[in-house]
């Protein structure tokens, strides 16, 4: 056992330097662009922190939104007809869904005409669809505006570089050149990683809401045939 504890203490030895040297070529790799390509490089992480945040807290607030009891509408229309709106209505709070949401607004305006239960269930549905697209505008703005902002280091980074060469005399070394060149290629790569990043987490956001759009579409088309069948 203690040999083995030497071993391993050994190994950890041994690749602590390796952690390190990884961990000082990041930064290095970071800053090696100056202030400015510095300053871009934090605002493009912190926007990739953003969006990593908002895809994840919507994801799990979508999935959450798309349970439901696949016997809801089942246990809802047995309640009616027999005249039991209020168990249908502790039915409703009990499943703490969109689709739930929707039923028991409608079972709320039961004995109302067909007309103002559909206004309400609507109403009460774009609300919903607002609750469950919060925030997700802010991926795209991040997938646009990502980019741009690389675009802005690669825009500087020539901007040094011709700096550099202007103040040579147009006899300036590749050496010279090179913190401008590297700050606009560093910049503009990050800003598309971030971009791309964003990009897919919206559009796979979008898809999921849709998904659950499309099964209050369903539960409150059904809940409406239900109130038109015959007693």
């Amino acid at each position: 056992m203690s040999l083995l504890f030497q071993e391993t203490a050994e190994l950890a030895i041994e690749a602590a330097p390796l952690v390190n040297e990884e961990s000082q070529s990041l930064i290095g790799l970071i800053t090696a662009g100056g202030p400015s390509g510095t300053v871009i490089i934090g605002v493009l992480l912190l926007l990739l922190f953003f969006a990593i945040y908002i895809y994840f807290e919507r994801l799990m607030k979508i999935r959450s939104s798309s349970k439901i009891d696949s016997n809801f509408m089942l246990q809802i229309k047995d309640h009616i007809s027999n005249g039991r709106l209020d168990s249908a209505k502790m039915l409703c709070a009990k499943e703490d869904s969109p689709v739930a949401r929707l039923t028991e607004k409608g079972i709320s305006r039961i004995g109302s005409p067909l007309e103002d239960i559909n206004s309400a269930i609507e109403n009460a549905g774009k609300l919903e669809v607002y609750k469950l697209e919060k925030n997700v505008s802010m991926l795209a703005t991040i997938a646009g505006a990502a980019p741009m902002i690389g675009f802005l280091g690669t825009v500087i980074g020539m901007v040094i570089a011709f700096k550099t060469l202007a103040d040579a005399g147009g006899s300036a070394d590749m050496g010279s050149l090179a913190g401008g060149i590297y700050t606009a290629m560093i910049t503009t790569v990050a800003g598309l990683i971030v971009g791309i990043v964003a990009y897919i987490g919206y559009n796979h956001l979008v898809v999921k809401t849709d998904k659950v759009v499309h099964q209050m579409e369903e539960n409150a088309s059904d809940f409406l045939d239900l109130l038109n069948e015959p007693a």
